[in-house]
């Protein structure tokens, strides 16, 4: 990575700090990762019978310099002391125990981020992880990263928006599951023995979410022709603005699970709930981000306006378009979107031109917000069974079901006699195609979409190949 954005510090000590990539030991512990990586299963395990497997010996050297290498960068990060030394404990229990099933409850539980969110604050996280949107299997990838928190975010969530496990973060460099669409550090994804009572943390990586919304936005609003006002092409310009839109952003949107009528976790996806309830969560928890976003310009924040059109666009254009249309919960959360501003005629697409009534908009997307929640809020009162269809009706009214889907012909078109995750195997994978609008956006926007994997703040201005 050629550039990094290091936001200003809480303190000159913070951003004095030597570099942790710059240190020859992080090069070496990349590389000793990188070296890992292929001779492990999907598990995190080492199969020494498979082929291409190296000889225990190999592995016992491999493993070797990556604890080498942190304990070398860890007095760099005083702060992490007792975490490097768990994580140390935990790799060579790894090699002790013949490179099965990797453990790292004991180095998860000593890290703790969120105890310490000084703005610029460096981190060096070695984990058996899968990232989230990125590698689905448990190898061991090493991520520098920086804490996001300058003083006016941290004086909001003191005051307005309580998220004591939140963190905000950018990259400094990272391993190759990374070099995906990955941008979040949870908990929830490392190799442990046992799950935790609860987690004490979780990180969102604003900066790839930054950059990968300016890429889309700037291809989409070209493509459709759309007039900006001037502040909002200036923020889509501004890598660091674009930023501290998204961590704000992602602190509300993140509290928001755990609040309001009938919240759950949508990455609990074992729940077994038909995918258009994990749609509707992730777009409640966005319009509530939009919701505070108004109030927040009201009051005075310029960050908010810069939130409100973070969410309108990245949920119309970017979400719809991307990842596969098999149970793509958060697409299907932006179609929504979109449909309802469309059917409220806040969008309109005309002679190839998409026209937005930017006075309305505020305000219909707040009222999609209050449908949501009137939805949530009913739903208390329901059954299970009887919540997801009333869910699936409010969906379909802005949305076409396809045309083969049992769901959509009522309840008579299924076996009620069982239980209700068991009716959601009758779920179409794609029960909501594509509009015709997104279909033609879908193939002009592919290339773009594609070029967003593994982008960087570094990568923001450069040019979809």
């Amino acid at each position: 990575m050629t550039e990094i954005l290091v936001h200003e510090a809480a303190s000159g000590g913070i951003a004095a700090a030597p570099r942790v990539v710059e240190h020859p030991a992080w090069p070496a512990l990349k590389n000793a990762v990188e070296e890992i990586r292929p001779w492990q299963s999907k598990d995190g395990s080492i199969d020494f019978e498979a082929e291409g497997a190296p000889t225990p010996a190999l592995a016992e050297d491999a493993v070797a310099r990556v604890t080498a290498a942190v304990e070398e960068l860890s007095p760099l990060l005083p702060h992490d002391a007792a975490y490097h030394r768990a994580l140390v404990a935990d790799l060579r229990r790894w090699v002790a125990d013949g490179f099965g099933v990797p453990d790292f409850l004991d180095s998860l539980l000593a890290f703790q981020p969120a105890k310490d969110r000084a703005d610029g604050l460096q981190h060096l996280v070695v984990f058996a992880m899968y990232t989230q949107n990125g590698n689905p299997d448990r190898n061991l990838e090493a991520v520098v990263l920086r804490m996001v928190w300058p003083e006016w975010l941290a004086d909001l969530e003191a005051t307005r928006y309580d998220n004591p496990l939140f963190c905000g973060i950018t990259f400094e460099d990272f391993t190759s599951g990374y070099d995906t669409n990955s941008a979040v550090l949870f908990p929830e994804t490392i190799a442990v023995r046992e799950a935790p009572e609860r987690f004490s943390w979780g990180g969102i990586f604003c900066d790839r979410e930054a950059a990968r919304f300016r890429r889309v936005t700037e291809a989409s609003v070209d493509l459709l022709g759309v007039e900006l006002p001037d502040d909002i092409r200036d923020m889509i310009d501004d890598q660091q603005r674009c930023e501290q839109a998204f961590v704000l952003w992602d602190m509300v949107h993140d509290r928001t699970h755990s609040h309001g009528d009938l919240p759950f976790d949508p990455f609990m996806i074992k729940q077994r709930q038909p995918f258009w309830m994990y749609g509707l969560e992730e777009l409640r928890c966005d319009l509530t981000a939009f919701k505070e976003a108004v109030k927040l310009e009201a009051d005075g924040f310029a960050q908010g306006r810069d939130v409100q059109y973070a969410v309108l666009f990245d949920r119309m254009f970017r979400f719809p378009v991307t990842g596969e249309r098999v149970r793509n919960y958060d697409g299907l959360g932006g179609q929504l979107l979109f449909a309802y501003l469309h059917k409220h005629d806040v969008v309109r697409w005309t002679d190839n031109t998409l026209k937005i009534d930017w006075e309305r908009a505020p305000q219909v997307t707040n009222q999609l917000c209050a449908e949501i929640e009137k939805l949530y809020r009913d739903g208390i009162d329901r059954p299970k069974l009887v919540h997801w269809f009333a869910a699936y009706d409010l969906v379909s009214t802005y949305l076409a079901p396809h045309p083969g889907s049992r769901w959509a012909k009522g309840p008579d078109a299924l076996d009620l006699s069982q239980p209700p995750r068991k009716l959601v195997d009758d779920v179409l994978p794609d029960e909501f195609p594509l509009s015709m609008f997104y279909e033609a956006l879908s193939k002009k926007l592919k290339n773009v979409i594609a070029s967003t994997k593994g982008i960087t703040a570094a990568d923001a201005g450069k040019a979809a190949a």
